[in-house]
């Protein structure tokens, strides 16, 4: 008989997976993923790219799935433990730690925030340079980005694409969603808060589900997920929908540009769009499902 986990075990189960993500990588599998790689092991953010292409943040780097299933990686051979990531306007941002083959001028032990402008051939860093790892990391279209590093729970906020922070609430929190209105949504134990002051306060969120992991469209439609496996979408009128199931714990959740929700849970890959479900499996094939 399965267990539903507690919100406190979902924390629990969180912040084990993420303390063991800690150390440096190893050396990473071969250009071309294989159902025999484990390098989907530990997938830690997903995010659209250019056309159909979907780039998948791992444990031993930064990955791309083409339109046809294929799976190459990891990128330029940066093997970098990419702890966060995020897309702004075609810009990738991220954190976590240096693998064997990541420029050294991009930190240790920590990444801080290092940016990308062309889908990970290369990286910059931008801040807190060998100083902290960011496992909460988001951003919106206009070049805002919020976070949670690891010397602190307090949320911080950059307006100039990373170059300078601010410092908002001390607010523990598992995960945290930016809509394009500069709206910050934090899932946390007493449920999901919202700030509108670019994360100086925060309120509790009416009605809402107690959810682990959330994110939210450029249009302010949160999606998320709660401890009882149900995925949720928040509607205009405030309420709330169920969207579908998951599968055991989810590694990763975005809400695409292109209205599809992206998730990573116990089948794999999985993206949810008008027409259903798809199934991205490790050795490229997709099975659909309506």
């Amino acid at each position: 008989m399965s267990r539903k986990p507690t919100f406190v075990s979902a924390l629990t189960v969180l912040g084990l997976s993420l303390a063991g993500c800690s150390e440096i990588a190893g050396p990473g599998p071969a250009n071309t993923l294989g159902a025999e790689s484990d390098a989907f092991v530990h997938i830690h953010g997903l995010e659209e790219g250019a056309g159909d292409a979907l780039l998948v943040a791992t444990h031993v780097g930064l990955y791309q799935i083409d339109s046809a299933g294929t799976v190459t990686g990891p990128i330029s051979g940066n093997q970098a433990d990419l702890m966060g990531l995020t897309s702004s306007d075609g810009t990738l941002f991220a954190s976590g730690h240096p693998g064997t083959d990541t420029p050294v001028e991009l930190g240790t032990p920590n990444l801080g925030i290092i940016r990308s402008d062309d889908a990970g051939q290369s990286w910059a860093p931008v801040a807190f340079t060998g100083v902290e790892d960011f496992h909460i990391l988001d951003s919106t279209s206009n070049g805002r980005l919020f976070g949670v590093g690891s010397a602190s729970p307090a949320v911080r906020v950059s307006t100039d694409g990373g170059l300078s922070w601010s410092t908002g609430a001390d607010l523990p929190m598992v995960d945290l969603a930016s809509a394009a209105d500069g709206v910050l949504y934090a899932a946390t134990e007493r449920g999901v808060q919202v700030s509108r002051d670019e994360g100086v306060t925060f309120s509790i969120l009416p009605d809402a589900p107690l959810l682990y992991t959330l994110d939210a469209f450029a249009d302010g439609t949160l999606v998320g997920a709660d401890t009882e496996g149900v995925l949720w979408r928040s509607s205009p009128d405030g309420g709330w929908e169920k969207l579908a199931e998951t599968h055991g714990p989810l590694s990763a959740l975005t809400a695409g540009e292109s209205g599809a929700v992206l998730l990573a849970d116990d089948r794999g890959i999985v993206r949810i769009d008008d027409t259903g479900e798809t199934i991205i499996t490790q050795d490229g094939e997709q099975d659909g499902h309506s």
